[in-house]
Parts: structure tokens; C-alpha cells; sequence
């Protein structure tokens, strides 16, 4: 059993923590606020006082925080995981970030011989407590298949996509995907209720039929209110999207247009 050092106990990561620990794993936890280590005082997890005391007990270190800062932050601070973390650790960046911050910080840990995978993930809390969160990950095969008992704690399917950067790449177009989706599912049920169709019973039809998409199932049991998505998954959607479009102007390669359009009309009316 690996030993596990787990970072960012929000409403994803704290069930992905749980179900490391329930699965065996010596887990230890750290968190700015002392209030989302309560959760976890009927586990076994151990409470690190900073994150490289948190890393100098671990072999993987997995930071599930929300943005590029975050990640940058609690590795390279003074008292970061980078300065506790021994050779022949591993760092998996389960938080959705630019493809580049993971490669920059995977040959900073690489001087230390630290191995760094890019691990993003897909599903929300709901499928991390049942143990079938999407993991994209990226890294060397080696590195991968040494973390992949941890990732599979809380993720099916676990996808090695390349080296690294290539699981945020996936999880970007993702989400990239999934913002354009929402517009199509908004207008789809307008579109039904101007027909004289109840929106509820299109759902129906959408959650098993062909023209169905995750989307339409949020938008289902959002009530139809789009409105309820603006604090949840406006910021964090606009984020993504603005990382795959720098990704796309650095690579020279046109976004697609027509998915583009749409998830702009998404966060224009998500964020209105």
C-alpha cells in the first residue's frame, strides 16, 4: 500500500480522500482550513501541520485544488511539498490546470528526482463516493502504472493518455465539450416547451435517448434554471475554456468554431 498524501478536501476531493483511506492506504491530509479536516476524524488519516511535513510522509502526493496558483503554491513555497517530498515521489495534479504548468513543475520536481502526472478528473463528488470519477492521466508509463492502485481508489475508467500535460488536454476538451452542450440543451428545452412539450418528460426522453448528453441531465435537475450553474460551474467552466483557447493560439491550431460559439453563448449566459 502506497502511502498517500492528499491536498484540497473540497466537495470532489474529499470523497476521493475517503475512499483512499477506506481502501488501505496510510493517508495523510493537510488543509488551510481546519474545518475540512473534521470530516475525517472517524478515519484513520493523519493531519500534517504544512505540506512538506504532509510530503515527507507520502510516496504520492495528490493535490486537488482549484487553479494553476494553487498548484504552483503548494509546491514551491518554502514549506511546500516539493521540500519534503523525497526522491522517487510522485506529485499527481488532480486539479484542472494549463498543460504547460504541469510540464513547468514536472522538470522543477524532476531536479529532485520527484516524478510529476497530470491527473484530472471528471464525474463531481457524487461519482468520486462511488468510486467512478474519470481520471486523465498523463505521464511517463512507468510512473503511471506505480500511482494507478491509488487512482483506482476512487476513478473507473483510470485513462493513460500520453506524457504529461496530456490529461489536462483531455479533460479541456472535455469540458470545452460539455460548456458548448449546455446551450444545446437549454435551447433544446425552450424549443420543446414552445412546441407544447412538458420539459420534464423530455428529459425523460433525452436521459435514454439518442440526442441525450450529460448536459441535458444538469439542466434537468437543475429544475430547467441555468441560473442555479453560476456559482457552481460558471468561474471554473470560464477558466477551462480560456486555458484550451491559450493552448490552441500556442499550438497555431484554429478552436473549433461552431463548439467555440457555443460555449461562449454558455458562459455569457452563466456568468450574465
Amino acid at each position: 500500500m502506497m502511502r498517500v498524501g492528499f491536498i484540497g478536501l473540497g466537495s470532489q476531493g474529499a470523497p476521493m480522500a475517503r475512499r483512499i483511506v477506506e481502501a488501505g492506504h496510510p493517508l495523510t491530509i493537510w488543509a488551510r482550513r481546519p474545518e475540512t479536516l473534521e470530516p475525517f476524524a472517524d478515519t484513520a488519516a493523519s493531519v500534517a501541520s504544512s505540506p512538506s511535513e504532509l510530503a515527507a510522509a507520502s510516496d504520492v502526493v495528490c493535490l486537488c485544488v482549484v487553479n494553476d496558483a494553487d498548484v504552483e503554491t503548494v509546491l514551491t513555497r518554502d514549506d511546500g511539498v516539493l521540500a519534503g517530498l523525497a526522491p522517487g515521489g510522485v506529485v499527481a495534479i488532480h486539479a484542472t490546470v494549463h498543460p504547460d504548468t504541469c510540464r513547468q513543475l514536472a522538470a522543477r520536481a524532476g531536479e529532485q528526482g520527484v516524478d510529476v502526472v497530470d491527473a484530472p478528473v471528471s464525474g463531481g463528488g457524487i461519482a468520486a463516493e462511488a468510486g467512478n470519477l474519470l481520471v486523465m492521466v498523463g505521464g511517463a508509463s512507468a510512473v503511471v502504472e506505480r500511482v494507478r492502485p491509488v487512482f483506482a481508489t476512487y476513478g473507473n475508467p483510470v485513462l493513460h493518455l500520453g506524457g504529461v500535460g496530456s490529461g489536462q488536454m483531455a479533460k479541456l476538451l472535455n469540458n470545452l465539450v460539455f460548456t458548448a452542450q449546455l446551450t444545446v440543451a437549454i435551447e433544446t428545452y425552450d424549443f420543446a416547451a414552445a412546441l407544447g412539450m412538458d420539459r420534464a418528460a423530455m428529459a425523460e426522453v433525452l436521459a435514454s435517448g439518442s440526442g441525450g448528453s450529460r448536459a441535458a441531465g444538469v439542466i434537468a435537475g437543475s429544475n430547467f434554471d441555468p441560473s442555479g450553474l453560476r456559482q457552481v460551474a460558471g468561474g471554473l467552466l470560464a477558466k477551462d475554456v480560456g486555458i484550451i483557447s491559450d493552448v490552441a493560439q500556442r499550438a497555431g491550431a484554429a478552436m473549433p468554431a461552431h463548439v467555440s460559439a457555443l460555449a461562449a453563448s454558455t458562459l455569457d449566459t452563466l456568468t450574465r
